[in-house]
Parts: structure tokens; C-alpha cells; sequence
């Protein structure tokens, strides 16, 4: 009889929230998982930080604000959205040519707008407004793209991109040129178009490589041989590699780890968290982030293939899969597989305006997921 009411007030209460998402147009599979992935992150930033509360309770704050930003853009229509997308990217825009004229140098970059009571980057905002300016450009016409159409995209996204990359900021410009680029792949493109497009892009990559700073330039050639110089420029990466190593398959244990607890390891709460991760909770740990990541990755682009329509389908489907870009640049450089090229830990790193634009863009992916029938 105990049992039964126990089981009873269970199923009432999963009702009951079922119902409860279902009427704030949140996707409970996603939201859990995103979820798990902020807890694990908080964990791993109290041990990074060497104990600071402090660090935590900013961050806690850094992902209640994205929380509340992503509650906030799961209510918005998608009708919505796409109206709004092409004067977003034009905001950010212009944003991004008021920071390379008078913005904010910290670090030896010029990348923020110093409000005074808040600074934030304006190249985070074109990592949602690039992809929706792409995909509202495409919602009615005929795919897949023609030429004029194709040009039309690559003067959208190369520009924004250009201009984030002179602040200078390689990594956050190739997430915009990635973003908007997957909303082209998306909508359909011919093989040899494809081939093609792979060609020009080695092309412009040789003819880049002139037109990086040195420390940018170096950052690759120290890819290629971090023992040229083990305690300049190869320091980052060889104190990386030596964490994740050293913590073999089960880890150190929490707040054990030589690497990040004595301050050998640099950034180690912002792009080189992974390897706290790795030494400290060990393969079997670094997989369980892993894993948490490929299902919110894999819910969120089932979520993109129920969508009806093309703004709709476009725009989740690049959300969907710049998360995993991410995932995949900063797991691959921490890890020595990939150059250094600044790109957070997704709700790991510490940092806010990254996170809390990931937060909202998954906000307008169940809002577009939940209002599919109306849109369609």
C-alpha cells in the first residue's frame, strides 16, 4: 500500500513538471543535461579556483542570469525571432565597429565595451545574430542557394568575423564564421560547391597566415612543436598535457591535483579547465563531461529535425552543432591535438557573456521546437 502511494504521488509529480515545462516551452531532456553540465562545471571551478567561494558564487550568478535569459527567449514567438534577426545582426554590427575604434584593451586586446557598471563582448552577441541573420536571408528563398545568394551569406559572415579577428580574437571570429557557415551547410549545398568552397578556404588560410599577429602565428608553430620553447610559448600546452596525463584513469581526486593546485597550469579556470578535469577526476571523468555534452549536442539537434520550417530548421541546427564546436576546439587544444586558440569550455569556463549566450541560443531553440506547429 506504501508502495503504491509512493509510486503515485511520483508519477503526480513528474505530471505536474512535465506540465510545468511544457507551459514555460522548455525542453526537460535539454534543460536536465544542460543542468548536469553547470553543476559539474561549478565542482571543477571551486578546485580550480583553489577553493575561492567567491569564484563560485560569481559564477553561480553568471549562470543564473543565462538561466533566466534562456527562461526568457523559450517564451518568444518565432514569427519573433526571425523579424528581429536581421536588426540584431546590424546592433552587433555596429557594436563590433564601435570596440575596434574606442573599445576597452584588456590583455593586450581591444574586445569589450566598458559601460560602467557592465563590460561584455560584442562578438558574442554576432554568434547568435550571424546564424539567425542566415537563416531569416534564406527562409524564402529557393534552396538550395544560388550564387548571388551564396555571396550575399559570405559578406554576412565574413565581415563580422573579420572584424572580430583585428581586435584581436582568432578564436571567438572562427566560431562566427563557423556559426554562420553551418547555417549554409544546412540549407543544402552541392558537393563540388562544398569542394570548392574547402579549396578557397585553404587558399585564404595560406594567405592568412601573413596577416596573423606573431603571438598568433606562434601559437601554431608551437602546436607543431611545443618543445621549441618549454618554458615561453610551449609552456601552456606541455603544463596541459602533463595534467591530463598524470591523472590516468580514475584521477588524483578532488583538490589533488599537483598541476592546478600549485598554479603550474595558466588559465586553469578559464580555457584550460579541461585539464583540471583530467587530472583531477581522471579519464572516467573527463568521459562523463564528454558524454554529458554529446547527449545535450544529440537532444538538441533531434529537437532541430522536428522543425517545420526553414528559418526554424536552419537557425537549431547550427546551435546545435556550435555547441559541439566547442566542445571539440577546446577538449583538442587543451589536449595538444588542436593550436591555442581561446575557446571556452562550454558552462565550464569561467566567464559570462559566453555563457550566457549559449544559454539564450538554447532558449531560442525550444521556443522554435515548442511553437514549431504555429510556425509551420
Amino acid at each position: 500500500m506504501i508502495r503504491e502511494e509512493v509510486d503515485g504521488t511520483a508519477r503526480r509529480t513528474l505530471t505536474r513538471t512535465a506540465q510545468l515545462l511544457s507551459a514555460l516551452r522548455l525542453d526537460g531532456p535539454l534543460l536536465v543535461g544542460l543542468a548536469l553540465i553547470a553543476l559539474y562545471g561549478q565542482i571543477v571551478l571551486y578546485s580550480s579556483s583553489g577553493g575561492d567561494w567567491d569564484a563560485v558564487a560569481r559564477g553561480t550568478t553568471r549562470l543564473a542570469i543565462g538561466a533566466a535569459l534562456m527562461l526568457v527567449c523559450a517564451q518568444l514567438k518565432p514569427g519573433f525571432l526571425r523579424r528581429i534577426s536581421p536588426w540584431l545582426y546590424i546592433l552587433g554590427f555596429v557594436l563590433l565597429v564601435i570596440v575596434d575604434l574606442v573599445g576597452y584593451i584588456g590583455k593586450g586586446a581591444q574586445r569589450w565595451l566598458d559601460l560602467g557598471f557592465v563590460r561584455f563582448q560584442p562578438s558574442e552577441i554576432m554568434k547568435l545574430a550571424v546564424p539567425m541573420a542566415c537563416a531569416w536571408y534564406l527562409h524564402e528563398r529557393p534552396l538550395p542557394p544560388d550564387w548571388r545568394t551564396l555571396l550575399a551569406l559570405a559578406a554576412m559572415i565574413l565581415l563580422p568575423t573579420a572584424l572580430t579577428i583585428v581586435q584581436p580574437d582568432l578564436g571567438t571570429g572562427l566560431l562566427i564564421l563557423m556559426a554562420g557557415a553551418l547555417v549554409v551547410l544546412f540549407a543544402g549545398l552541392r558537393v563540388w560547391i562544398i569542394g570548392l568552397l574547402g579549396v578557397a578556404s585553404a587558399a585564404a588560410a595560406w594567405g592568412g597566415w601573413y596577416l596573423l599577429h606573431d603571438y598568433q602565428r606562434q601559437r601554431v608553430l608551437t602546436f607543431l612543436d611545443p618543445q621549441a620553447d618549454p618554458l615561453g610559448a610551449g609552456y601552456h600546452i606541455i603544463q596541459s598535457t602533463i595534467a591530463i596525463g598524470s591523472g590516468g584513469v580514475t584521477g588524483k581526486g578532488f583538490l589533488r591535483g599537483s598541476q592546478g593546485q600549485l598554479e603550474f597550469l595558466p588559465e586553469r579556470t578559464t580555457d584550460f579547465v579541461f585539464a583540471v578535469i583530467g587530472e583531477e577526476f581522471g579519464l572516467l571523468g573527463a568521459l562523463l563531461l564528454i558524454g554529458l555534452y554529446l547527449f545535450v549536442v544529440l537532444r538538441a539537434l533531434h529537437l532541430a529535425t522536428q522543425m517545420r520550417d526553414t528559418f526554424a530548421r536552419l537557425l537549431s541546427g547550427s546551435l546545435a552543432s556550435i555547441f559541439f564546436v566547442y566542445v571539440f576546439i577546446n577538449a583538442g587544444m587543451v589536449s595538444g591535438l588542436l593550436p591555442v586558440v581561446g575557446v571556452p569550455l562550454p558552462l565550464v569556463s569561467y566567464g559570462g557573456t559566453s555563457m550566457v549566450t549559449l544559454l539564450a541560443g538554447f532558449g531560442m531553440l525550444m521556443s522554435l521546437h515548442a511553437n514549431r506547429k504555429l510556425a509551420a
